[in-house]
């Protein structure tokens, strides 16, 4: 006889009298991206993290709970710890009791300890990043949005990442650029604010995606001069143009509360 498990429901009780307002639009922005994640088809289920700095505590930041999908997550359901892990707040979740992923306390809290700049930290398992990522090549500057990603860092499988001293090497590959290709693993990428990291994700699968169409095809890839991509990757550079998210977020926002609202309580 096969096993059953009685449902069981998600009762999250409100955060917004418990947390700061520059908190709780934290949180709100948070839990938008990962629905927008989800939206643009970047999810694996609940796994996978998006997580972003706390304004004004250091590097406190936001997390997901362990257990929930990311198309349910709420503004009030994210769970805020400390660069040790310690759970510094997190909401009545009814029935179930969800804490955090060790691997994801792991590379998330490297980066935002490391980088002051990284305000939001988004890492992903979608198949055209984990594809690209077991690619000897890596991801090549084949279109004008790949050449975006012409200098992107690589770090090198080493398992799942659940040792603390995983945290150097990832430093060190990252150093101060935006993305990163975690061979055999996956994508990760950085930005100032969840729009602007949430700007450099989408971007970087749009590449993966295009990249492996093109290979797929069996044909010889148009090359492009190296001084052609290097101009045009200093056209995507900061100081180049205005920060990214600014104009698309309010309008991904917009499309969010008309697909799946509900995100910011």
């Amino acid at each position: 006889m096969l096993e059953t498990h009685p449902r069981r429901e998600l009762r999250i009780s409100s955060m917004h009298d418990k947390v700061s307002p520059a908190e709780w639009q934290a949180r709100v922005d948070t839990a938008a991206a990962y629905r927008l994640v989800v939206l643009y088809g970047m999810d694996d289920m609940g796994a996978n993290h998006i997580s972003t700095r706390v304004p004004g505590e250091g590097h406190n930041f936001l997390i997901n709970p362990y257990g929930m999908m990311y198309d349910e997550i709420t503004a009030s359901s994210l769970i805020k710890i400390d660069e040790h892990g310690n759970v510094l707040g997190k909401p009545d979740y009814g029935d179930f009791d969800f804490g955090i992923n060790r691997a994801g306390f792991v590379i998330h809290s490297a980066v935002h300890m490391a980088r002051e700049d990284a305000g939001c930290v988004i890492h992903t398992h979608t198949w055209p990043g984990m594809a690209v990522s077991s690619l000897e090549c890596g991801l090549l500057p084949l279109t004008q949005t790949a050449m975006r990603f012409a200098k992107v860092r690589y770090h090198d499988f080493n398992s799942v990442v659940l040792d603390l001293s995983e945290q150097d090497r990832l430093v060190r590959d990252l150093g101060d650029a935006n993305c990163m290709v975690l061979r055999n693993h996956g994508l990760l990428v950085t930005g100032n604010t969840v729009a602007e990291a949430f700007n450099w994700l989408h971007r970087m699968e749009k590449s993966c995606m295009a990249q492996l169409a093109a290979m797929a095809c069996n044909s010889p890839l148009q090359k492009v001069a190296p001084e052609v991509i290097e101009k045009t990757w200093l056209a995507y550079q900061p100081g180049t143009r205005r920060p990214y998210g600014v104009m698309e977020w309010p309008a991904l926002l917009r499309q969010l509360d008309r697909k799946n609202p509900g995100y910011d309580v």
